[in-house]
């Protein structure tokens, strides 16, 4: 290299590149706010009644963003090519291409008839446009986002604001007029949208009669969202379209999807998602295949009807589109199968997708030794030591438990009572339905006002405990309720080490446990006095059960949340933030943590019994 080239890059690198930077970066925060403003100028257009006048706006407002992000496209593969070819994914590259697409029309005329002429048109068309500029404002947004994780926020304050921010929008979207059939008042809206971000399925009025098919989409994307979690969305966007995301980011979303290590983090979000995606397509299917030509609706109605609820077991959101919910005479009573597959879609959701991802490894293994007998006539000589994780086996085994003893508990009490008037096998699928629903499912085939005491003693118990960890259910978890029992098992037996297949529990788990077993009892005492003192005129029973179903986000209710005022609605909101959060969660993102210290003081004991 001569002598002029290295002063050349000299002066690149140190005179131009901070001028090349700070252009790039004035431009990628325009482009950042063109996203928002696209996704405004969409809300809007789709949200209200619009005019001439507004669609003449709006689409000015489209043109403005596309041409701002072929700007910030063309300037930094201009400007900074090198650093944008390494930055970049494959399918950032992809999308870019797509994108630059859209020129075509700009550059050539219409071509003759033909294939090409019809490629032109759909280059030139609106919602080609428009798809895409939504698609690059979403990488944009969550891009974004990322550089927030990597400037090393506390992750249980980034989380729990996440989730307070979909929240917010959810409450604007569903106060759109298009949402609604005769509006909505701002306290009802964010109730509702706080019980579906939180996959609670409380509603203080009947969304049948409220929603629109519009309020009704927006409404199962906020369950969706709540039930995937916020941090799902955003670290599959970020790392599958810019793959540049900072260490301290993966470690942080690999802690909470519990992936195995940093290069398997894409791979795991990709499962989580494509589980999603293949379960509750499954699901509204089989859902459709038992309702079809049942209900009196029409082809495009039951499709929305089977995908909605689907979405709503998996997601273990409770909500339903039926007047009265699962008690409408429509279903109930001559749809077992329907029951059924709800339950087998709240059970996949609730068990949590580590285990999920770990099904998947397990089936692989399976498969792989069934390829190598067909292959070689003999099966595979090599042992893989125990391929269920302690956490599945852990998880599967409470599961099967807390679902057969409920199921022959509330079978046995209310075979005479809720029960009476159902064919046997329709007794027996209900029965088997109140044993899924009460760990976070949120819906109710039978009036609880119906049950017998003990019965519901058993349904609170069961909401208390909830689903699995990393799932969409609620509660204090499957996981933690394991512990506790093993923890006293090993206090009964007189060891000090907590010990399940052969593994030795630790003692951070231990502690973690303690602590959420003790606050949510805390908690769950504090908001029944709390909303005892807001709404005396309601039962106490009723009143229990109402903050239990808000912090087990399961929903469940004596028909007590049409009741609640104002006042009782606005201690219900932040019970069913907490109960998807978690209160630990939350503390440890406001609670500033200690510093690790090399000293330890004396051990004592205090005297317990």
């Amino acid at each position: 290299m001569k002598l002029s080239d290295n002063k050349f890059l000299l002066y690149r690198h140190r005179w131009i590149y901070p001028y090349v930077r700070l252009l790039l970066g004035g431009i990628r925060l325009l482009t950042f706010a063109a996203s928002l403003l696209l996704i405004l100028a969409v809300v809007y257009e789709n949200g209200f009644v619009i005019s001439q006048a507004d669609a003449v706006m709006l689409g000015k407002v489209y043109h403005g963003v596309w041409v701002m992000f072929l700007v910030d496209i063309i300037s930094h593969l201009l400007l900074r090519f090198d650093d944008t070819r390494h930055e970049m994914s494959s399918f950032a590259w992809i999308l870019v291409m797509l994108y630059l697409l859209t020129l075509i029309p700009v550059i050539f005329h219409q071509p003759e008839e033909g294939p090409v002429m019809q490629f032109w048109l759909l280059m030139k068309s609106d919602t080609y446009r428009l798809v895409m500029n939504m698609i690059l404002s979403l990488v944009t947004l969550t891009n974004g986002f990322s550089m927030l994780l990597g400037r090393k926020a506390n992750p249980s304050l980034i989380l729990a604001l996440s989730f307070l921010l979909i929240i917010l929008l959810g409450t604007g979207l569903l106060l759109l007029p298009r949402c609604t059939y005769n509006g909505i008042s701002w306290l009802d809206s964010l109730f509702l949208s706080t019980s579906a971000v939180c996959v609670t399925g409380m509603s203080p009025l009947d969304i049948t009669q409220t929603f629109t098919p519009a309020g009704m989409v927006v409404l199962m994307l906020l369950f969706q969202i709540g039930g995937l979690g916020v941090m799902t969305f955003t670290s599959f966007f970020t790392l599958f379209f810019m793959g540049n995301t900072s260490i301290y980011n993966r470690m942080m979303v690999r802690d909470m999807v519990s992936g195995n290590s940093l290069n398997s983090l894409l791979s795991t979000l990709l499962y989580i998602l494509g589980f999603t995606l293949v379960i509750e397509s499954v699901g509204a299917f089989a859902i459709w295949t038992d309702i079809h030509g049942t209900l009196g609706y029409d082809l495009a109605d039951e499709i929305k009807f089977s995908v909605f609820h689907a979405v709503s077991a998996f997601c273990n959101a409770g909500f339903s589109t039926l007047p009265d919910g699962l008690s409408n005479p429509l279903v109930f009573g001559n749809h077992a199968p329907f029951f059924l597959y709800l339950s087998v879609l709240v059970i996949l959701g609730g068990i949590g997708f580590p285990i999920l991802v770990n099904f998947k490894e397990i089936i692989a293994l399976y498969l792989h030794k069934c390829w190598h007998f067909l292959r070689y006539r003999q099966w595979e000589v090599r042992k893989v030591y125990q391929p269920y994780s302690l956490n599945t086996r852990i998880v599967l085994i409470m599961t099967a438990l807390l679902l057969t003893i409920p199921t022959l508990c509330f079978g046995i009490l209310e075979w005479n009572g809720a029960l009476s008037g159902l064919t046997i096998g329709d007794k027996l699928t209900q029965a088997f339905f109140m044993a899924v629903c009460p760990r976070s499912a949120g819906f109710s085939s039978i009036s609880p006002m119906t049950w017998t005491t003990s019965s519901l003693i058993i349904f609170s118990v069961l909401m208390w405990i909830g689903g699995g960890s990393q799932s969409t259910a609620g509660g204090i978890k499957v996981n933690t309720f394991a512990v506790m029992v093993l923890n006293l098992r090993a206090f009964l037996r007189g060891t000090d080490r907590v010990e399940i297949f052969r593994r030795q529990l630790s003692q951070s788990s231990i502690r973690r446990t303690n602590a959420t077993v003790l606050m949510s009892l805390g908690m769950l005492a504090f908001a029944v006095f709390l909303m005892n003192m807001l709404e005396p005129q309601l039962p106490l029973r009723s009143v229990f059960f109402e903050c239990l179903g808000a912090l087990s986000t399961d929903g469940f209710s004596l028909n007590t949340t049409p009741l609640l005022h104002d006042q009782g609605k606005m201690l219900m909101i932040p019970l069913m933030f907490i109960g998807r959060l978690g209160l630990i969660t939350i503390l440890l993102g406001v609670v500033r943590q200690k510093k690790v210290v090399n000293y330890r003081y004396p051990s004592g004991e205090i005297i317990i019994n």
